[in-house]
């Protein structure tokens, strides 16, 4: 039934600094650009709509909204983070050039099945670009993994906790 992820979408405080980010540093090509003037309600409204377009067709969208009121903050990796997959090579690069300009960059980080850096866009979300590593598929694969029986016992040591 579900083919595949077509968009996530993301509050942004500026349309053209998060451009910026995303297509020149990232190289997500801005795909295309929605200006809603009006909802499907009939409310005025006067927003911009933006999508940036990934190798496997799926996209990044942002919505800048100035009427809409919304916080944003730094947000901690934990409680939102944007993980896009590049190439161990493209993960080297990308580390560098962040180096290079001055952008906060943390890792490598090993987690076992991937290798990943983190940098933050200019709305305050963690963008994770992480590459796959030997070893990968398995890791991911709930037959082998115990990925129920994982969740299953945080649930009950929750439980037990509580």
């Amino acid at each position: 039934m579900i083919k595949g992820l077509h968009h996530n979408a993301y509050r942004c405080r500026d349309s053209e600094e998060t451009r910026r980010f995303f297509e020149d540093f990232l190289g997500l090509p801005l795909a295309g650009s929605l200006w809603i003037k009006e909802t499907k309600t009939g409310r005025d409204t006067d927003v911009l709509h933006t999508f940036y377009e990934m190798d496997d067709g799926s996209y990044l969208a942002f919505f800048e909204a100035p009427d809409r009121p919304f916080t944003f903050k730094e947000q901690h990796d934990f409680d939102l983070h944007i993980a896009l997959e590049v190439e161990h090579d493209a993960l080297l690069k990308m580390m560098a050039k962040g180096q290079a300009e001055g952008r906060e960059v943390r890792g490598i980080s090993d987690h076992g099945f991937i290798d990943s850096i983190y940098f933050r866009d200019p709305n305050g979300y963690v963008i994770e670009l992480t590459a796959k590593k030997p070893g990968h598929d398995q890791a991911m694969d709930p037959a082998t993994n115990k990925a129920r029986d994982i969740l299953d016992r945080w649930q009950k040591g929750k439980t037990a906790a509580a």
